[in-house]
Formats: structure tokens, sequence, C-alpha cells
């Protein structure tokens, strides 16, 4: 009866077991492979029972599959992954002045944030004419993974300049703008399409790249619709829509200062 034995060692593996396990539902409940997390951990519970009831078989069979499906784990759930790990290490990171910013990057300096009025007059000037456009404001994380494949110009943010990129003739109008310490980084860039199951289905394409861009990042997105005429405002797993130019702006610098 050695399995009737309790220790204070497997009081701590089952809940470390049940935290792991909670943060992975958490992370994919709003994806389609909710279905494919259930099902793995459905498979692996059978594994346990399996081995439990010593049938050697079933139980070599079951776990040549589950190795397996570790290296498939990491392809389907990439995104994921991703997006844990960044989480784990933005956690730490989140407040200014906080001891890892302090000793890697020294102590923060108060970004100015003059350009958010230009940002947000081109956002009202763009609903009112219906052009559509989208926007990520860099905060911590690396835009590399976005402006990659897009166009570097790194020029002065601008009213005009952002209304004339998003202009509907304009060859730069396709894909991102990428904001980056109050300037434009890069324009026409690609953005993850977020795969959430519950986003509305009102929302188009920006809407859904610029919730892919939030999940992989910790930029703040605004997106304007061509077809509504109305602003929207994305951080972490948050939407607003239907903001003023007035809230858009308190948003933004909320955010840029956290």
């Amino acid at each position: 009866m050695d399995f009737i034995h309790f220790k204070i060692t497997d009081f701590l593996d089952i809940f470390l077991v049940t935290v792991v396990l909670y943060q992975l539902w958490r992370l994919v409940r709003r994806t389609n492979a909710v279905s494919i997390f259930l099902g793995i951990i459905t498979l692996y519970l059978l594994w346990v029972v399996v081995r439990l009831f010593h049938m050697e078989l079933l139980s070599s069979i079951l776990g040549q599959i589950i190795g397996v499906g570790a290296i498939a784990l990491i392809v389907v759930f990439q995104p994921e992954i991703r997006k844990s790990l960044f989480l784990l290490g933005d956690r730490y990171a989140r407040r200014k002045d906080s001891f890892w910013n302090r000793f890697f990057f020294g102590r923060s300096q108060t970004e100015n944030l003059d350009w958010v009025k230009e940002l947000c007059e081109a956002c009202r000037d763009m609903a009112a004419r219906h052009t559509g456009a989208l926007i990520v404001i860099a905060r911590r994380s690396d835009m590399t993974i976005f402006t990659e494949r897009g166009d570097a110009i790194d020029a002065v943010l601008s009213r005009r300049m952002i209304e004339t990129i998003f202009f509907k003739n304009s060859p730069m109008h396709d894909g991102a703008m990428v904001i980056e310490k109050g300037r434009i980084r890069a324009t026409r860039c690609l953005l993850p399409v977020s795969e959430r199951a519950d986003i509305p289905a009102c929302f188009g394409t920006r809407h859904r790249a610029a919730i892919g861009a939030a999940e992989t990042s910790d930029a703040l997105v605004v997106v304007v619709s061509e077809e509504r005429g109305q602003i929207s405002f994305v951080q972490n797993d948050d939407i607003r829509s239907d903001i003023h130019p007035e809230q858009l702006g308190e948003l933004i610098r909320a955010g840029m200062e956290s």
C-alpha cells in the first residue's frame, strides 16, 4: 500500500502541475487550439490509467504516441508558446523602475508623448473619411518581427504624414504602420492574424491582425475601420471599439506610461 503514502513533495507536485495546466488553458481557451489541448489531456489521462493497470502493450503504444507528439505540440502551439514566454518575462519587466530594468537598461526615462496628439488627430480625420488604418505603437517588445517584411522609412510622425500613408491610392496604405519612440519606423508591415473564436463577426481582417499583434507583443494597436468609420484600440487581450479621439489619446498615454 505504498501508493497511499502522501508527502509534502507530492502535494507540491500536484499543485505545480495544476498551475501549469491552468496557464495553458488560459492561453488556448479563446483559440481553435482548445480542442487539440483537450484531446491531448484526454490521451495523457488514458495513458496514466493504462499504466496503472499494467497494460503493457497499450501503455507502450500510447507512450510512443505521446513521445512523438511532444515535437508536434511545439509546432502546433508555437504562437501560444511564444506568447507565454513573453508574458513570463514581461511580468518582471512591467514596472519601469524594476530591478531588471535598472540592471540591464539603466534607470528609465520618461518618453516624450507629444506625438500622441498628432496621431489622434490623424485617426479622427481618417475615421471621418472612412479611411482604413492599422497602427502599431511599440512599447518594450522588439518590433523587428513585424517590420522585417515591411518598408522601413524612419520618418517624423505627423498628422499629414499618417494620412498620406493611409490614403487609399498610396502604395503604402496596405498593411500596418509601426511607430517606435515617436517616429514612424516602417509601413506595409504584415501582422499575425488572431485565431480567437470569440472575436465578433463584425470585426474584419484589420481588427483580427490588431489583436494578433497585441497577443504576440506588448504593443498598443489602433484600428480605423474603413466600413464603419470607427476607431478601435487594442491592448493585450482587450479591444475597445467606437472610441473618441480624446479617449484614444488617454488610452495611449496610459499604456505608454504603464
